[in-house]
């Protein structure tokens, strides 16, 4: 990153930022270390770079942190967030040195919908309430080893289990496979989705509790046995 960084800034086409997703979603729901959260904020900081952290799906909890990035023990926050999905609105927030002077510089979609806002004071409420984001802690630790039971049970089928929270994947063999498995965890009365080439992701709600996962953790045995 340092070197491509570098690179342009030599040649007169300066890098205004560093845009990175606490946990690559759509490419496959791939991780990174807190340790490479941490130098990556340092080339920031080095090269003058400012660094948004894109949490338009990891934010508003899933991952057991109000926003993922937490987990990566920062030494100060990011310079811009952007959110998005469980915060009912679009929208960004950003150091004060990032903030436009002129009003209404930032229009449309940024503006965010008032009702949303009042809606998402009440979400915001209610996980406060029923301690939610523990509760995303639990039911993900219960899904994370039961994955790694039918992991070790079923090499022939699927691995690389992954998660934080709720926000959890694990990989089939081959990406027929990964197709066949979702398919027929709908015939269960379960919707997973795909990512990447061969992944199955799991995003759950907030109120997602341990006995819905380990309903999950019987049906996805039950599918896999029949593979």
């Amino acid at each position: 990153v340092e070197d491509v960084i570098e690179r342009y800034n030599k040649v007169g086409k300066t890098v205004a930022g560093i845009v990175v997703e606490p946990i690559q979603s759509e490419g496959g729901d791939n991780h990174a270390s807190p340790q490479f959260f941490q130098r990556l904020q340092q080339i920031a900081k080095r090269t003058g770079t400012a660094l948004l952290i894109d949490e338009v799906q990891t934010g508003g909890g899933p991952t057991g942190k109000m926003w993922c990035h937490e987990h990566f023990n920062l030494p100060e926050a990011p310079d811009i967030v952007t959110f998005s999905k469980k915060m009912l609105t679009g929208g960004f927030y950003s150091k004060k040195e990032f903030r436009p002077t002129q009003g209404y510089r930032i229009y449309n979609t940024w503006m965010g919908d008032p009702s949303k806002v009042v809606m998402l004071q009440e979400v915001i409420r209610v996980i406060e309430r029923d301690n939610l984001l523990h509760m995303a802690t639990q039911s993900g630790d219960v899904l994370v080893k039961g994955l790694r039971t039918l992991d070790h049970k079923f090499p022939q089928h699927i691995n690389s289990v992954r998660g934080r929270g709720t926000f959890v994947a694990f990989d089939a063999v081959e990406p027929a496979k990964r197709d066949a498995i979702i398919g027929r965890l709908k015939l269960q009365g379960i919707h997973a989705g795909g990512c990447g080439d061969r992944s199955v992701r799991l995003r759950p709600s907030l109120i997602f509790q341990p006995h819905h996962a380990h309903i999950f953790i019987d049906k996805l045995e039950t599918v896999l046995n029949a593979l």
